[in-house]
């Protein structure tokens, strides 16, 4: 699966996606594969201030527990409350339906410090 070009990507493996001042955001399809079966996700709390590339959650696998970074700061004004249910979904979907949560960006150009389609492809071809 590629990833999308109009994502902006961490080197942790998370995704941004930009939406007016809302920033959407997930794991990558790499991360999920690394992973493997994705069992639990703990997301960040409504109202919740985070920082940038700070820790804000965890992921938990059959294989690994892992935590899961912000890729900007902001106030997060959603979470997907379908995980609790399917965490599977992030598996299946990690662009679309898998989605982690959104936040209303604090500074916009915190998004210049990202990676484009482009540059996140070439970093996951130098892990491998």
């Amino acid at each position: 699966m590629t990833q999308p070009d109009s994502y902006l990507y961490s080197k942790e493996h998370e995704w941004l996606k930009v939406d007016g001042d809302v920033g959407i955001i997930g794991i990558t399809d790499y991360a999920q594969d690394s992973l493997g079966d994705i069992v639990y996700v703990e997301l960040p709390r409504l109202g919740a201030l985070v920082k940038q590339f700070a820790s804000v959650g965890v992921i938990e696998s059959v294989k690994a527990v892992s935590d899961l970074f912000s890729p900007v700061g902001g106030e997060v004004v959603e979470v997907n409350t379908e995980l609790d249910a399917d965490p599977a979904l992030v598996n299946r979907e990690p662009f679309t339906g898998g989605w982690l949560f959104k936040l209303r960006l604090a500074d916009p150009s915190q998004r210049d410090g990202l990676l484009s389609a482009a540059d996140y492809s070439a970093l996951v071809a130098a892990e491998h």
